[in-house]
């Protein structure tokens, strides 16, 4: 998986297309470390996954690269 993903921020790149994540995505797959170290810490307790866009992620537009 990390092969495809590298290899579509390279194409979006080289071609002047938008990224398929934004400074949210990195917020959320950075929040992951931290979120787990508690958990691990407090006996695999669940935790509250904080919501960096304060629920505007219902009106994102879809990605370019998905399509119905």
């Amino acid at each position: 998986m990390d092969f495809i993903m590298l290899w579509r921020i390279i194409h979006c790149l080289r071609n002047g297309q938008p990224l398929d994540q934004d400074v949210y995505d990195a917020a959320s797959w950075s929040a992951l470390f931290d979120l787990s170290e508690k958990s691990v810490r407090n006996r695999s307790e669940a935790q509250d996954f904080p919501d960096f866009t304060r629920g505007q992620w219902i009106n994102r537009a879809p990605l370019g690269v998905v399509t119905a």
